[in-house]
Order: C-alpha cells, then sequence, then structure tokens
C-alpha cells in the first residue's frame, strides 16, 4: 500500500472513530454525572429507610383516662394502626402502681404484662416517658437526690423491658442561672446510675428552661455523657406561661420550634412528631412539617420517630393516623 492510500484510509478511520466517539457521547451523556446521581438516590433512599415509626401512648390518654380503655391494649392498638415500636407513659398507669406503693412486684408485673403484650404483636418497645416522680432540676440537694432516686425502678424497669431510654423532665427553677447547674448535676447522677444498664436519659424540651433549645443544648455539653441526651418535641417550646408553670395555663412566650429542633438534633436519641390538627390537604396547620422533618433528617438521624397526636379537633384515633400518613408521605 502506498503513502497516499495509507493516509487516505488512516483520514477515512479518523473520521469513523469520530463519529462513533460522539455517537456514545449523545447515547450516554454525563455518565459519570448519572452515576453519581444514582448513588445519592441510593443513599436517601437508604437513610430514609431507616426511619421507623412508633407510637407514644400519650397519644391515647383520653381514650385511658376518660373512656376507660386498658392501658396494656397499647401495643394491640399500635400493631392494629401499623406502628413498629412503643413509647409508654408512666403516668397512665400509676393509679395500679401507686396503690402498690411502687413495690417491686407491682413493677416487675407492669414490665412482665407490657412486655408479654408488645412480644404478643411483635412491637419494639423504645422508651418510658417518666412523669410525676420529682423534680430532677431542683436547686435543693436533697430534693434532687430525691427524685434522681425516684426514678432508678424506672431505668431497671426499661433494661427488664428491652428499651432504650427513659424520658425525664427537668423540671426545678424557672431561672436559667439556677436551672442549668442543678440539671447538670441531677442528669449526671441519674445517666451515672444507667450507664451500666444500658439505659439513656432522654430529655424532652417540655416547658420552662427546657423549651430553650440553647440552654437545654447546653446542659447536654456540660453532662458529656454517651447515655445523656435528648428527646426533641415538635410541639412543646413554651418557655413563658401566664401562671408561671410548666405546662397548664395560656403560654406567652414561645421559643422558635425550628431553630430548638436544630440545636436539639444533634443529642437527639429519638424524636417527638406532636400533631394538633390538619387541613383539608392532610398538612399540620400548626407545625410545618416537612420543614421540620428536613431538620430531623439533615442532623443524620436514624431511628424511631414517635407520633404523638395531641389535638381536640379530632378523635385520637383520626389525629394518630393523619399523623403518621403525613409523615409517611414526607418520608417517601
Amino acid at each position: 500500500m502506498n503513502r497516499s492510500s495509507l493516509a487516505q484510509k488512516s483520514f477515512i478511520t479518523l473520521i469513523v472513530m469520530a463519529f462513533l466517539g460522539f455517537y456514545s457521547c449523545k447515547q450516554n451523556p454525563k455518565k459519570e454525572t448519572t452515576e453519581e446521581n444514582i448513588v445519592a438516590e441510593v443513599t436517601n433512599d437508604e437513610s430514609k429507610a431507616e426511619i421507623k415509626l412508633s407510637l407514644a401512648q400519650w397519644s391515647i390518654h383520653k381514650m385511658i383516662l376518660e373512656e376507660g380503655v386498658d392501658p396494656y391494649t397499647f401495643a394491640a392498638k399500635a400493631s392494629e394502626w401499623g406502628f413498629e415500636g412503643l413509647e409508654y407513659v408512666s403516668g397512665l398507669y400509676y393509679e395500679e402502681l401507686q396503690a402498690a406503693n411502687f413495690s417491686e412486684e407491682a413493677m416487675d408485673n407492669w414490665v412482665e404484662k407490657s412486655k408479654t403484650e408488645s412480644e404478643k404483636y411483635g412491637l419494639k418497645n423504645l422508651l418510658i416517658m417518666v412523669d410525676g416522680q420529682g423534680d430532677i432540676a431542683v436547686a435543693d440537694e436533697a430534693k434532687r437526690k430525691e427524685a434522681v432516686e425516684n426514678h432508678y425502678k424506672w431505668v431497671d424497669a426499661a433494661a427488664a423491658l428491652g428499651c432504650h431510654s427513659i424520658r425525664v423532665n427537668l423540671n426545678g427553677s424557672m431561672e436559667p442561672e439556677v436551672w442549668m447547674p442543678a440539671s447538670v448535676a441531677g442528669l449526671t447522677q441519674l445517666a451515672t446510675y444507667a450507664k451500666d444498664k444500658n439505659i439513656n436519659i432522654i430529655v424532652e424540651n417540655h416547658g420552662g428552661p427546657s423549651s430553650n433549645g440553647q440552654l437545654l443544648a447546653e446542659v447536654m455539653e456540660q453532662v458529656g455523657m454517651d447515655n445523656c441526651g435528648t428527646l426533641p418535641d415538635f410541639g412543646n417550646f413554651c418557655i413563658k406561661r401566664e401562671a408561671g408553670d410548666y405546662y397548664s395555663s395560656k403560654c406567652l412566650e414561645e421559643y422558635d420550634r425550628y431553630k430548638g429542633t436544630k440545636e436539639l438534633m444533634p443529642y437527639a436519641k429519638g424524636v417527638s412528631a406532636k400533631s394538633y390538627n390538619f387541613d383539608e390537604e392532610g398538612n399540620e396547620t400548626k407545625v410545618d412539617y416537612p420543614r421540620i422533618m428536613d431538620i430531623v433528617l439533615d442532623a443524620g438521624y436514624e431511628g424511631f420517630v414517635g407520633v404523638e397526636y395531641e389535638g381536640s379537633e379530632m378523635s385520637e384515633e383520626e389525629g394518630i393516623l393523619a399523623t403518621k400518613k403525613l409523615l409517611e408521605r414526607i418520608l417517601e
């Protein structure tokens, strides 16, 4: 083959190769970017898959306290409504337990009955919300010690039930400069007791200084224990009430719920999805659920989100199911 024929053949080959390269690019544009997007999509799907829904027993407190529903049907109802985890409320069993003076036998019976029901329906026991056992953040050292020790039996119950945490309140002084050191002392004592039992002590924003996200985050930093954390609640951000109480009277000042949730999420060992009412499209009317759930997910949270309906315009069952449906829609 002469040089002229060779050059002509090489030229034709180059044109063909260029055309094939152009065609290939058109058939598979930005292949690297596409693969990255696929990885991102898979990662997002996996993170979403890590969020499961539990039911906070407070969602049915009217059924129990006003309608006489047996609190031990909690697991049956949660299973019927499609939940995977259970968050107990200690106070809904106090009539029975106080009658027995919270004896060891009474506490063991409570654990056994609750565990039998959860296992019957294949649900996971997650935490116990403990109320009415004394003020962990009270300034008086003797009273604080007594309150902390009153919580020990619930730590033991949580361990026996297979829970990961008990939720406590940080009631005490309304003055931050008094409340903070008392909170740190009380939580440190309780978390120390709970540590060897593999139980977390988690604090809900639940009125007074505890509803100030920045202050509660500072308490967590000062305690500095792996088994002490938070339970961010979407609704409990009232920091000042008319009568100076924690829960009942008219709220005069609220902490920004989105700022507070963001501040508490780095320490979260659970999330309480509080809800009140819904519009015709199924959106919560008081809490911007897509926005607040973005904060939860952006924090890298994995685990259970607990539905806690507290409204009055729907029945408890309707409110529970509306909250669950909204969360499922967001997570999809």
